[in-house]
């Protein structure tokens, strides 16, 4: 049976609070990068990562948990560099001022490089197997990169003002959210020495989970408060963003949604066949969007 998700959002927590000094010897640097690394947040990625290997059967300890945690420090990267003057210019995050509005916008640009090469390290820097350890770094920067997220972020830039396709914002969206969310369950199946075809429909779920969120996180932005979310609301249709609201409308994104879910519940089945284990433990992440 895997761990219920606030257990494992409290490990997560635990190691990163315990760690992340360890690594860093600036200190206003260090300040920097912990300031929005312990703001808060879901810890959804690691968590994902840390529960598809209790359903595969392992046992978590401090070399699965310090690189899975990596995972966090590179999501906190792209949350501070998303924030920047140069690219949304968002004053709130979590609740709290965005790191430039703390420490100004230079050092929070090095808090995000500090976050983003430490992820690496972390990745790296762990008694996992050799080749385990190689092809997360590998699958990482695919993730990451300029053919994942980074890719996905010029498409958004690139995007506004423009009237995307649905399958342009599908697009757009796989890249900017879905690629390390995705990465995040097929990170379990690589720490767990899976078989080529449970890695695929690992990877799947993580594809079809991660567009759901996207879509909710869409929604959100209209349907919720700046209290609600820790951040601005409303600003996609303002900055005229392509959004799946804006393109199909709240009951078309809703829609959308539902058939993401449904995809995902089915890579969630297929995986049990695959298996012959219970992933069951996919359903507390699947009840985020209820």
């Amino acid at each position: 049976m895997s761990t219920p998700l606030p257990i494992l959002k409290e490990q997560i927590e635990n190691y990163l609070s315990k760690s992340l000094a360890a690594d860093v010897d600036q200190a206003t640097l260090r300040d920097a990068m912990n300031y929005s690394l312990m703001a808060g947040g879901k810890r959804l990625r690691p968590a994902l990562t840390l529960a598809t290997i209790e359903m595969l059967g392992g046992t978590l300890n401090d070399d699965l948990l310090r690189a899975a945690s990596a995972l966090e420090l590179l999501h906190t990267y792209s949350l501070i560099h998303d924030d920047l003057p140069a690219m949304d210019n968002d004053d709130l995050r979590r609740g709290k001022p965005t790191n430039h509005c703390k420490f100004g916008a230079g050092m929070a640009t090095l808090a995000g490089d500090g976050l983003l090469t430490m992820a690496f390290q972390w990745v790296a820097d762990n008694h996992l197997p050799a080749n385990i350890r190689s092809q997360l770094t590998l699958e990482l920067a695919k993730a990451a990169g300029p053919s994942g997220m980074v890719a996905g972020q010029a498409r958004d830039i690139e995007g506004e003002h423009q009237h995307l396709t649905l399958n342009q914002l599908r697009y757009l969206h796989r890249q900017k959210t879905g690629e390390l969310i995705r990465y995040a369950v097929l990170a379990g199946g690589i720490m767990m020495d899976q078989s080529a075809e449970i890695k695929q429909e690992l990877a799947a779920f993580g594809e079809n989970y991660g567009l759901a969120f996207q879509i909710y996180d869409d929604l959100m932005d209209v349907l919720s408060t700046t209290e609600e979310m820790g951040k601005a609301v409303h600003k996609d249709a303002d900055e005229q963003k392509n959004t799946y609201p804006g393109l199909l409308g709240v009951d078309g994104a809703k829609e959308q949604l539902q058939i993401a879910l449904a995809a995902a519940g089915q890579n969630q089945k297929n995986l049990e066949k695959l298996t012959g284990k219970s992933f069951a433990g996919y359903d507390d992440f699947l009840a985020y969007f209820k």
